[in-house]
């Protein structure tokens, strides 16, 4: 219930007004605009002013994406060991993973399982940015695998949405020996003709874009998204030289060549069902 307050003016006693109710406003990181949450939700959570693309968690992307109810998901109680004994500031790696559990309400940085988009078969992988920022672990290399894996064997196109800080720096070597695993999973897939696609959300960075985020056969990503190996202040520093403006920007990959388009998230559905029907040909 919203908390009501008596204000003053020159002495004089004003009625009470109502405080703005929490959670019903969000502002926009790209135009800055104050709008209804409810708004931007009904619009796929983009925004209605700019078209600023919003980070959202793969329950949310997992329902934008696929044919209602068809998502099977497998290895859902997968879940990371500690292999380094890792501790950082006072606060353990199974700590950091318990909290993020129940913060995101998922297990796992990646969902994968089977599905139907506009009714053509796939088996998807969708990264979740909500639980350490979305970064590759052990478990997240393993499920990478096992969706390539039911790939081959059930004959389906694999679509993969990216979103990630990168390898997750909790497993040290464990989490870099993913980028080479999922490579090797993905070449074995390339062999036997696959078709792999790739959505590039805001961010996909580090070890994930060095491995099978790039990888696809077809690379989409959404508008503005930033897409790199390494941070632009990392690189700006290291090479002592200005960047262009709109460096790593979803944009500036398909003006140089990194990506293959930029679509909307409107229109994802129906591009990805597209290719799909493409490929098939």
């Amino acid at each position: 219930m919203a908390k009501t307050e008596r204000r003053e003016w020159n002495g004089y006693s004003l009625k009470p007004r109502k405080d703005m109710p929490e959670g019903l406003w969000t502002k926009c990181p790209g135009c800055e605009h104050m709008l209804y949450k409810s708004a931007v939700e009904k619009n796929l959570n983009v925004c209605p002013e700019c078209d600023y693309h919003f980070r959202i968690d793969a329950e949310t992307r997992i329902g934008y994406l696929v044919d209602e109810g068809s998502f099977e998901e497998i290895l859902s109680d997968l879940t990371t060991s500690d292999p380094l004994d890792f501790k950082f500031r006072g606060t353990t790696y199974k700590e950091r993973v318990k909290t993020d559990e129940k913060e995101a309400g998922a297990k796992e940085a990646i969902r994968v399982g089977k599905g139907f988009i506009k009714g053509r078969g796939i088996v998807l992988g969708v990264m979740e940015p909500n639980f350490l920022m979305g970064s590759m672990g052990y478990v997240v290399g393993e499920k990478v695998c096992a969706a390539v894996d039911k790939a081959l064997a059930e004959k389906l196109p694999l679509v993969i949405v990216c979103c990630s800080g990168g390898a997750r720096m909790h497993e040290g070597v464990v989490s870099l020996g993913q980028m080479a695993k999922t490579s090797a999973a993905l070449a074995k897939f390339d062999e036997v003709g696959g078709l792999y696609i790739c959505v590039l959300t805001d961010p996909t960075t580090g070890g994930v874009t060095a491995s099978f985020a790039m990888l696809g056969d077809c690379l989409i990503a959404e508008p503005g998204a930033m897409i790199g190996f390494a941070g632009r202040r990392t690189i700006a520093e290291t090479i002592k030289v200005e960047l262009p403006e709109g460096f790593q920007t979803a944009e500036f990959m398909l003006e140089h060549g990194f990506v293959d388009m930029i679509v909307h998230r409107r229109d994802l559905r129906s591009e990805i069902a597209r290719l799909i029907d493409y490929c098939r040909k």
